[in-house]
């Protein structure tokens, strides 16, 4: 038995490898963080409480208004401050692209 058996006992080498990217590729996944000022409605939807018409309400307030603290979301119409408790980890302010 290899080390790479422990893992993931039934995959050649270059399956564990395509494995290994897969698991990275998930973690980095629940840690990414969203940026506010430029994120897509997909990327929006991955906050906890946010649907495509939330996410949407966020790109249209950023037309106007550029986040200047993730603590601004508060801004937004159906966005309080639980939303951001639950949220504010993986929330940033990018560079406005008005």
């Amino acid at each position: 038995m290899q080390n790479n058996d422990i893992i993931a006992p039934n995959l050649n080498k270059g399956s564990f490898m395509k494995f290994f990217i897969l698991m990275i590729m998930a973690v980095s996944f629940v840690f990414a963080s969203v940026d506010i000022n430029n994120a897509s409605v997909k990327e929006l939807t991955t906050l906890k409480g946010v649907g495509a018409k939330k996410a949407q309400s966020i790109i249209e307030y950023r037309k106007l208004h550029c986040f200047k603290k993730v603590d601004e979301i508060v801004k937004v119409k159906g966005f309080g401050n639980k939303f951001l408790q639950n949220n504010k980890k993986k929330l940033t302010v990018g560079k406005c692209k008005k």
